[in-house]
């Protein structure tokens, strides 16, 4: 069984001034269950993770309701204001729902201090009360906090979307790798395998993503490392066939049933 652990829908109605922007004509425009169905009977996919792309209850909400009509859609990772009184008993109600999964704040676009701040706490609690886990949408500037707080919730699931964003495009970011490998450490963090050709500008050759993704097996093992596709935003760099085709190349194939699939049931408590 092959889990894509991390794929997007969404309506531009609902985006009004949110990403993505026109100037991105291939993604600019709306993504839904039709549209991915195809790719994942071509590839062979039998089941996906929806995680969030707006900072919204309601957009959470949403993505629950496409789970009810898409048995494909294996869990949903949605979005909760984590620092708002109200939170835990938003993440309480939400959790009812049996394919949330798991929540996303969206820190590429905060201070890595944001994690440090204790007005986090009630709403973790929460989350591991309830047993949810915690996608780390961070960038490499976010690595050195995300340890502080992986420390302070050693019970809280993380996994690092995107192998944390590494400038690929700019050849690499100083201390990236000595970061991860600062984190991997901890046996509460795993790492997704996603999003690196559209951190790749030109450089979407397999030789280019290469050390980038060897750095993540490396680091993470067969173990604890999960592919996603980040479709649509795939689309911005690649097709959903030939990602899928590269990453296989580039996982050792006695690690495939774990990367490709295993992985992600367990990290997301899916079976």
């Amino acid at each position: 069984m092959v889990i894509d652990a991390h794929q997007h829908f969404w309506l531009l109605a609902a985006r009004a001034g949110q990403w993505p922007p026109p100037d991105l004509a291939a993604i600019h425009r709306d993504f839904q269950p039709a549209d991915l169905t195809p790719h994942l009977a071509g590839a062979g996919v039998t089941g996906t993770i929806l995680v969030q792309s707006l900072p919204s209850v309601e957009d959470t909400l949403c993505l629950l309701d496409l789970a009810d009509w898409n048995p494909f859609i294996r869990g949903v990772v949605g979005w909760v204001d984590l620092k708002s009184d109200t939170a835990p008993a938003v993440i309480a109600d939400l959790a009812r729902h049996p394919a949330l999964k798991g929540l996303r704040p969206m820190l590429q676009d905060l201070a890595p201090e944001w994690l440090d701040d204790t007005a986090l706490d009630p709403a973790i609690r929460a989350m591991m009360a309830a047993g949810l886990r915690f996608d780390a949408l961070v960038l490499p500037r976010h690595l050195a906090a995300l340890r502080r707080f992986a420390d302070r919730f050693p019970d809280l699931p993380i996994v690092i979307d995107h192998g944390a964003k590494p400038e690929i495009a700019q050849g690499g970011t100083p201390g990236w790798a000595a970061d991860l490998v600062a984190l991997s450490q901890r046996p509460n963090i795993w790492c997704k395998l996603s999003g690196l050709l559209t951190e790749a500008g030109t450089r979407t050759g397999i030789e280019d993503i290469r050390p980038y993704a060897d750095t993540l097996f490396t680091v993470f093992g067969p173990d604890r490392l999960i592919w996603g596709s980040d479709w649509p935003v795939l689309e911005l760099a690649g097709t959903y066939g030939g990602w899928l085709a590269m990453a296989r190349e580039l996982v050792p194939e006695d690690a495939h049933p774990t990367v490709f699939g295993g992985n992600a049931r367990r990290f997301y408590g899916l079976d």
